[in-house]
């Protein structure tokens, strides 16, 4: 597939890019050199849409890499009796704190 200096006028339109493509201007043609990226990307696409994959297996990595896990223990004791005895007030276990919007 190729795209036309047209293509790349309505992709910048809708992208909402401004693309420069006066005739005085001395620069390289801005569209032709979109254009040419956006043809060469278009065409890796291909290349690689035409690659067999049917007998790769699906990966949810690029490595295969095992992650170590650790061990799930409790790490810290339960502080929550000698926190909600310093606190001004609590309820049900729960802190009570002032009304802040009104």
């Amino acid at each position: 597939m190729s795209l036309t200096s047209n293509d790349v006028h309505k992709i910048a339109h809708l992208a909402r890019i401004a693309v420069n493509n006066s005739p005085d201007d001395t620069e390289q043609d801005e569209i032709s050199t979109w254009l040419a990226q956006l043809n060469n990307i278009l065409s890796l696409i291909e290349q690689m849409q035409a690659t067999e994959t049917n007998d790769v297996e699906p990966m949810a990595h690029a490595h295969n890499l095992k992650l170590r896990l650790r061990e799930d223990c409790i790490t810290e004791t339960d502080h929550r009796e000698e926190f909600q005895a310093i606190a001004p007030e609590v309820e049900a276990g729960l802190y009570l704190v002032p009304k802040v919007i009104e």
